[in-house]
């Protein structure tokens, strides 16, 4: 599918999160001004606060947005709330400096020649400073939005919305088309938002100070005011229907979250339309949320009340027990510890095995004679490796796989989601660690190397809910136990398939499934 063909297809979804992100980012800038402008305002009068406020702006600056999130979701959780609080940080500095660098630049005799004339300290500021500082100030903002048009597509990755969501689904399934539909609306937006804030810089500067007849310039800014009230009028409507039309208004509604990748995608889907068929209870979406620590962080904070985890990612990355290979203790254990220590529920395990594997290209495969990974290790000091973040660091990822099989890799690098099977394809690097249901490895021929000791635990997906949400709603245990009786690798290949190779997105492959399979009514 081409781009033309992807935004045509798509346009309601790609216009409902281009208002999202909109909304999100007007809100964000708007509480920076009313924080940045006052403390500019406080350093530029308070000389002893001026380098440790600036110091503070200047380290919130630094730090990488994904980690700023991230430290954020156990305090604030996920959703929007995070996601402004960021952006908030990150359009502080320009704002903050610009307005004390606009009112330290004033000719000091303009000051005194105000003060002469009886203006008390507040007139000075309010009538004199700041109306001449403007110009200065809205430099900054306008630096600030345009940079929080950019940074708010962070926000799809705490499940905020916006556009994005299209950039990080379009990454996760290499599809180019969906990846240009949130870049483009995104640098547009940017361009347009750059454009407005010009020309409110343009007003707030004096006409004597501006270049040009005065006819003309007075004519220019009756055209400029139209243009901004025009702009201004679309995006309070913008506001006011987005404001109508949010949420779920249900006297019984959960919340079904999901990983960011494919197969999570298309289970959150599954889950939440045979729930919303099989039960009265409305459903609201959270899917593609982020990885392990954040889908279960929001359930414990109760921003979500189920997603699809696996057994092997509890036993070992949630409550840290070193891997086995034993199905059921894994199971058992997980379901027992997770009620005993955070009152969450295990329900049955799907007939999804959704371990880690090793996959190489069949180049590589004949050229090196692997079938298993025991062949992998002889030679693993030759090659270079692109794993997931989680794979890198979990003891029943590549550091415990090395211990088992003796092997040094002669490169690890990490490389999330599908960029590394582009990176496998190009020959970047060598081998990649995969799931075995990846939808990925059929549309690129890999192959998967037999795990011949055993090392990885089984991870067959399961449904962990909340405590408090399952008494609520017991009706949710016949549900899931009926899916889960339907779902199988098989099924999860094809699924993730349709996905990944023929685009086709998470929520319709989700729906048509459950269709196909005579489970709900088209």
């Amino acid at each position: 599918m081409n781009l033309i063909e992807y935004l045509t297809a798509n346009s309601p979804q790609i216009l409902s999160l281009l208002i999202e992100h909109i909304k999100l980012t007007g809100i964000s800038v708007g509480l920076a001004i009313l924080i940045g402008v006052p403390l500019g305002i406080l350093i530029s009068y308070a000389a002893k606060v001026s380098k440790p406020i600036l110091s503070i702006a200047n380290i919130i600056q630094a730090i990488p947005s994904m980690a700023l999130l991230g430290f954020m979701i156990p305090f604030l959780g996920i959703g929007t709330v995070p996601a402004v609080v960021a952006v908030v940080l990150y359009s502080l500095l320009p704002i903050i400096k610009n307005t004390y660098t606009g009112i330290q630049s004033i000719n000091p005799q303009t000051l005194e020649a105000a003060k002469g004339i009886g203006l008390t300290p507040f007139q000075v500021l309010t009538k004199v400073q700041i109306p001449l500082a403007l110009p200065v100030i809205m430099a900054g903002v306008r630096i600030a939005a345009v940079t929080a048009v950019g940074l708010m597509t962070m926000a799809a990755f705490i499940g905020a919305g916006g556009l994005g969501y299209l950039v990080f689904s379009g990454i996760r399934t290499v599809n180019n088309s969906q990846i240009l539909a949130g870049a483009i609306p995104a640098c547009l937006l940017a361009l347009l938002i750059d454009f407005l804030l010009s020309i409110v810089e343009k007003l707030v500067t004096p006409i004597s100070l501006q270049k040009g007849e005065t006819a003309t310039k007075k004519k220019k800014r009756k055209t400029q005011k139209a243009t901004l009230a025009i702009f201004a009028l679309l995006f309070a409507i913008v506001f006011f229907i987005s404001s109508m039309g949010s949420g779920i208004k249900a006297d019984k509604v959960i919340t079904v979250g999901s990983k960011d990748f494919t197969e999570q995608a298309i289970l959150g889907n599954l889950v939440a339309d045979f729930i919303e068929d099989r039960t009265d209870i409305s459903v609201n979406r959270k899917v593609e949320l982020g990885g392990t620590q954040v889908c279960f962080g929001a359930l414990q904070t109760g921003d979500i009340d189920l997603y699809i985890d696996y057994s092997g990612t509890a036993y070992t990355d949630m409550l840290k027990h070193p891997p086995i290979s034993d199905m059921e203790e894994v199971y058992e254990t997980a379901k027992s510890e997770l009620k005993e220590k955070y009152n969450i529920d295990v329900l049955k395990q799907m007939g999804i095995n959704n371990t880690y594997v090793l996959a190489v290209t069949e180049e590589t495969a004949q050229k090196y004679n692997l079938e298993t990974i025991s062949d992998f290790a002889k030679i693993a000091n030759t090659m270079k490796s692109g794993t997931t973040f989680e794979f890198l660091n979990r003891e029943d990822g590549l550091p415990g796989l090395q211990k088992k099989y003796g092997f040094t890799l002669k490169e690890s690098i990490s490389l999330d989601s599908s960029p590394r099977y582009t990176a496998l394809i190009n020959k970047d690097v060598d081998v990649v660690d995969a799931f075995a249901t990846d939808g990925l490895l059929k549309k690129f021929s890999l192959v998967t190397l037999k795990d011949d000791k055993n090392f990885f635990p089984p991870y067959f997906a399961m449904p962990l809910v909340k405590g408090e949400t399952l008494e609520k709603y017991p009706e949710l245990i016949p549900v899931m136990e009926e899916l889960s009786d339907v779902l199988t690798d098989e099924i999860m290949v094809e699924l993730n398939y349709r996905v990944d190779e023929l685009q086709e997105s998470p929520d319709q492959v989700a729906h048509d499934f459950l269709i196909e399979s005579g489970l709900i009514a088209e």
